[in-house]
């Protein structure tokens, strides 16, 4: 039976890294998978899961209002598929996490989604909010404070290395404009 994953954790744990190792891991044997990331996410150029380390791949992309159950209902026409692969899946909407599960129910696709669990301001993502409730699988994926404690949390930073209280929660960025930290320091830094 297959199941829906939730890989969780601060930035820089390596989420993009497992995520394409599980999939090279199915290629390997013959498999077919679909990796997706969201459209909104283009540091890499738009379609693209690309890894701290380097390694990428090609993916396709998906939008706030798009169902995955339809788009991923259209790829199984060109073949089938062993597992879907949804990259930043902290963007995901509450209606795509329920379409997601309805594609490990219903199609026995596992569904192995990647992404953070808070924002900047240590609220949860829609997403991830979702995720972590209906998720049959929650596995942490663990990122290192500068101090060597756990990281989970992850600071907003401007251009002169302030932390940032108040914004949008969604501002697409790398380490230019984030910054893991365990919660401890989250709050000196957050709270300061």
């Amino acid at each position: 039976m297959a199941k829906l994953y939730f890989y969780y954790s601060s930035m820089n744990a390596g989420k993009s890294t497992a995520l394409l190792q599980s999939s090279y891991n199915y290629r390997e044997r013959g498999m077919n998978t679909l990796v997706m990331t969201p459209e909104i996410d283009d540091r890499f150029g738009k379609g693209r899961v690309t890894s701290r380390i380097g390694l990428e791949t090609e993916a396709s992309t998906f939008r706030p209002e798009d169902n995955l159950r339809e788009l991923i209902d259209t790829k199984l026409e060109s073949g089938p598929l062993h597992c879907i692969l949804i990259d930043e899946a902290q963007f995901l909407t509450r209606d795509q996490v329920f379409q997601l599960g309805e594609v490990t129910d219903d199609l026995n696709i596992p569904v192995l989604a990647y992404g953070l669990r808070t924002d900047f301001q240590g609220e949860p993502f829609e997403g991830s909010k979702y995720l972590l409730a209906w998720s049959d699988n929650l596995k942490e994926l663990k990122a290192i404070c500068d101090c060597g404690a756990k990281a989970t949390m992850v600071l907003r930073l401007d251009e002169d290395g302030n932390a940032i209280q108040e914004g949008s929660q969604i501002e697409i960025g790398g380490n230019d404009r984030y910054v893991s930290m365990c919660r401890r320091h989250f709050k000196k830094y957050f709270y300061a």
